[in-house]
C-alpha cells in the first residue's frame, strides 16, 4: 500500500492527509465542483506547482477528478470522507469555544 510501510490502510491515509494542503483540497470540494484558479485562490494562494503536486496525488488515490468541463471534484469514494471531515469541523469548534472560557 502507498505510503504505508506496515501495509495498514490508516497508516496510509493519514500519511496522505498529513501532506500539506490534502485536507484543505479536499474541505474547499465537499460541496462543490471547483476550477484550478478558484480552488487555488481558496486555498490562501498556494502555488499552482504545489497545488498540481497534491491534486495528481489525491487523483492517483481516486479521491478527486476533473469533469469534462475542466472542474475538479470529489469521487464518489471521497465524498464518504464529508462526514468525517464535518464531525472534525463540530469538535474544531467546540475545541476553540472551550480554549476562549479558559
Amino acid at each position: 500500500m502507498h505510503g504505508s510501510v506496515s501495509g495498514r490502510p490508516i497508516m496510509a491515509a493519514l500519511g496522505l492527509f498529513s501532506r500539506r494542503w490534502i485536507l484543505r483540497i479536499i474541505w474547499e470540494l465537499r460541496d462543490q465542483c471547483v476550477g484550478f484558479r478558484d480552488l487555488q485562490s481558496r486555498c490562501d494562494q498556494m502555488s499552482p506547482d504545489t497545488l498540481s503536486k497534491r491534486l495528481k496525488e489525491l487523483k492517483e488515490a481516486e479521491i478527486v477528478h476533473q469533469n469534462m468541463e475542466g472542474c475538479w471534484e470529489l469521487t464518489p469514494l471521497g465524498k464518504e470522507l464529508k462526514p468525517a471531515l464535518q464531525a472534525l469541523s463540530r469538535w474544531s469548534d467546540e475545541w476553540v469555544d472551550q480554549l476562549k472560557t479558559r
